[in-house]
């Protein structure tokens, strides 16, 4: 078989082996949903249902082989002409069919599985592939419990079903029960053993239940197989399956080892995603590569490396994930670098505030929070303005008279540099006339454009939080503002704005 030394082929069974976890199970228009999107990801093959084991699992082969164009779609079988009628007839729509037939292959297996002996295991075997090879050109055969089979009788088997016609052969880890040293030590054997190995292709399925999956797929390749079987996030019977974005993304980042996949990495945030969604499997936060932290840096040594090199602490670009960026989150544990990022992120010019004295309230707040919003770094810098700016407007009182008898009219007192200045004003509803006070008091030409206000939690008594968009010498300023009354909020929000320019 001639392809690409270089070349691995990824090999999707999210919607077979994934499926089988107690709880996942997917609905067929599901399943076609999915597998558009891992069309879409570039994967080679799709494996897409046991077609013997019910009636669902048939109905979905089907509609996946006229839904999908460029994958092989693949039909897992049993080593018997009943699931291999089952495939075939599932299989009639697929432009690139696949069966996928196998045995046990330990002697664990043979013995206590199927209470029988290595000669007929290899009988029944190789008549499984001279079957189905009548009705599809592409055969794959698994040896199931490979990991944990005699290689010599391995290598036999494997020789046996390529010369009866299987074009791959998967050796899987179908217990997790290898070392990644042995693992791929078996798969060289196989290599150097098995005299027509170069007319098939090696595959490799490893299980997660010593949490070796992805190593031991890893040391597979290196020794020779070139095609991974794998799910998105992992999913899998028990502790799962080999992650297909872990393995991608160490080809990918490991340029040494000169191995390439047809994978689109960028997908891979949004279809972890809706994978995790719709067979409502959440991703723990520390998984790697899709994981909600795996781009996440919380110390303050870490945060300070990495925003002075990205490089310093990442080994992968978020956006090669479909991650938009990575996150620096606020924490207790954050130094001034990372709090001046978010900052300066917010709008704000640094050069003009009093970094320390903003981080030690910060440290404050950060002390009775995990973890710090954008709404507590706006909320805290709408307070004290005269520590936030060096040179700032501090609103030191606001009065204002409204209702149904009077215009409205606010009174304001603002301090700058020292000196207080204050202004009187009328408007048409009381933010109005506060903003038309202020005005009077700057002097500028500033014109709003935009005021939004926004309850934080909900209630009338709660914290309102106010945005205001200003424009000054055709630039736009944002200003944030934060109290329990909105008139006064939107004085801070106005003033917020105003210092980051004036």
């Amino acid at each position: 078989m001639l392809h690409d030394p270089n070349r691995v082929y990824v090999f999707d069974t999210t919607l077979r082996d994934g499926e089988q976890v107690p709880g996942c199970q997917l609905s067929t228009p599901e399943k076609v949903e999915i597998a558009k999107e891992l069309e879409a990801l570039g994967v080679d093959v799709i494996e897409a249902g046991f077609p013997i084991s019910s009636p669902g699992d048939f109905q979905s082969v089907v509609e996946l082989s006229k839904a999908v164009n460029d994958p092989i779609i693949c039909a897992l079988t049993r080593a018997n002409r009943g699931d291999i009628d089952a495939a075939v007839a599932a299989l009639k729509y697929a432009k690139r069919p696949r069966i996928h037939t196998g045995i046990g292959s330990s002697d664990m297996h043979i013995k206590y599985k199927f209470n029988s002996t290595r000669e007929d295991i290899l009988a029944r075997a190789v008549d499984a592939v001279k079957y189905a090879k009548q009705f599809v050109e592409d055969i794959e055969f698994y040896a199931e419990d490979a990991g944990r089979a005699d290689n010599a009788f391995l290598a036999q088997m494997i020789e046996a079903v390529i010369a009866a016609g299987a074009t791959v052969v998967n050796i899987p880890d179908t217990n997790g029960y290898c070392l990644p040293s042995d693992y791929g030590a078996k798969i060289l054997y196989l290599k150097e053993n098995v005299q027509n190995i170069d007319q098939a292709i090696i595959s490799v399925h490893c299980h997660n239940d010593l949490g070796l999956a992805t190593a031991n797929t890893l040391a597979g390749v290196i020794n020779g197989a070139r095609q991974v079987e794998c799910t998105i996030n992992g999913i899998g019977e028990r502790a799962g399956n080999t992650a297909l974005e872990e393995i991608v993304m160490v080809l990918k980042t490991h340029h040494e080892l000169n191995l390439k996949t047809n994978i689109n990495s960028k997908h891979f945030s949004k279809l972890s995603a809706q994978v995790s969604r719709m067979m409502r499997m959440p991703v723990q936060p520390n998984k790697a590569i899709i994981g909600k932290n795996a781009f996440a840096h919380s110390s303050g040594i870490h945060q300070d490396g990495f925003l002075k090199h990205r490089e310093n602490y990442e080994i992968m670009n978020p956006e090669d994930v479909g991650i938009d960026e990575s996150d620096i989150i606020l924490t207790a544990r954050s130094g001034r670098h990372a709090l001046k990022h978010h900052l300066e992120r917010l709008g704000y010019v640094t050069d003009k505030i009093n970094l320390d004295q903003v981080y030690e309230k910060f440290l404050t707040v950060a002390d009775q929070k995990k973890e710090i919003s954008d709404n507590d770094l706006l909320s805290l810098m709408s307070e004290g303005e005269e520590h936030t700016y060096k040179n700032g407007y501090k609103l030191n009182s606001l009065q204002v008279e409204c209702g149904d008898t009077v215009n409205p009219t606010a009174t304001v007192k603002l301090e700058y540099e020292g000196v207080e200045h204050e202004a009187k004003a009328e408007g048409n509803g009381p933010v109005n006339a506060t903003i038309k006070a202020i005005e009077s008091v700057i002097g500028k030409d500033i014109q709003l454009k935009e005021l939004t206000i926004q309850a934080i939690h909900g209630g009338s008594d709660d914290v309102s939080k106010v945005n205001m968009r200003v424009s000054y010498e055709d630039k736009s300023y944002l200003g944030y503002g934060f109290s329990t009354d909105i008139v006064k909020a939107s004085a801070d929000a106005y003033l917020d704005a105003l210092n980051k320019f004036l």
